[in-house]
């Protein structure tokens, strides 16, 4: 081929396929870096993760980028719960589910992912199995709550609340071992809103900037303040840094990445083309209320 040769390129879109991002739920999420500058990722199947911080920590990019990388995952349906609609909203074309602020379209779609979550437990006592694994009979669902204390202690009355709580409490608790992966945020880390036997379900916690040393050892765990890790004493200004702890570990300050609202369309126009393609979401699936098809 001569180099003064032109190239002649498809003049029709739909024959063009673009580069496929090829990742899992198994692979760990690329979360930002540490202290040192080093890069953190952070294995999330069969873990939950609770985010918590002063409204302005940067809770809601750390989900953002969670969220980014299970779209991008094929074995992966989205549940998306966020009162306030625009954190989370950018992603509604690649979900099957996207709860507003609406506390009873919450509390249906917790009991839709219970009942897929008890499905599934069946499949596995016959099956004589404790878990699933890649690229088993079901994928895995992700689902992902903006600001808890919206369907916890804001919205409805207080049977409601007390009932999305227990229903989410439920699902962090069991389901894990079916591929069901929690990623809830709060901007009030307070014992109402996340209690003990809520925050120690959870594998994951990472502290953003708190007012407090107490609303710090509600995120992380009772005592950790006292042996100097709290994050009352990370900088206003530094959105982003957190204190990050796993089960059993000590916490790790880390810088969460941080992606644009440019970015975010990006991704997930291109997550959203790539589910429409391969008949992972549809429009209809999409604006049912009480439909999840998550291969219960």
């Amino acid at each position: 081929m001569d180099l003064t040769d032109t190239i002649e390129l498809p003049t029709n879109p739909a024959d063009t396929v673009p580069v496929a991002a090829g990742l899992s739920i198994f692979d760990p999420v690329f979360l930002g870096i540490d202290e040192f500058g080093q890069a953190v990722y952070l294995p999330m199947i069969y873990r939950n993760i609770l985010i918590g911080g002063e409204p302005g920590a940067g809770k809601s990019s750390l989900l953002n980028t969670i969220v980014g990388h299970a779209a991008l995952c094929p074995d992966v349906r989205l549940c998306l719960l966020d009162g306030k609609q625009v954190e989370l909203g950018l992603w509604e074309d690649a979900c099957d589910v996207f709860v507003g602020p609406d506390l009873a379209h919450a509390i249906r779609t917790l009991r839709r992912v219970q009942t897929v979550m008890d499905n599934r437990y069946t499949f596995l006592r016959a099956r004589r199995r404790r878990k699933i694994g890649p690229n088993d009979v079901f994928g895995q669902i992700l689902v992902a709550c903006d600001e808890i204390a919206y369907f916890s202690a804001t919205a409805g009355d207080k049977k409601d609340q007390e009932l999305f709580a227990a229903l989410l409490r439920d699902i962090v608790a069991r389901g894990r071992a079916v591929g069901i992966i929690v990623a809830a945020a709060t901007q009030r880390p307070s014992s109402d809103i996340i209690p003990t036997s809520l925050r120690d379900l959870f594998a994951w916690r990472f502290a953003g900037r708190c007012t407090t040393d107490v609303s710090s050892d509600i995120v992380l765990g009772h005592g950790w303040a006292a042996r100097g890790f709290s994050s009352n004493t990370i900088d206003p200004n530094n959105q982003g840094a957190g204190y990050l702890i796993a089960e059993g570990g000590i916490p790790a300050l880390v810088k969460a990445a941080y992606m644009t609202d440019a970015d975010i369309i990006r991704v997930a126009d291109y997550a959203a083309w790539t589910r429409r393609q391969s008949g992972l979401i549809t429009p209809a699936e999409r604006n049912a209320t009480t439909d999840m098809k998550a291969a219960a």
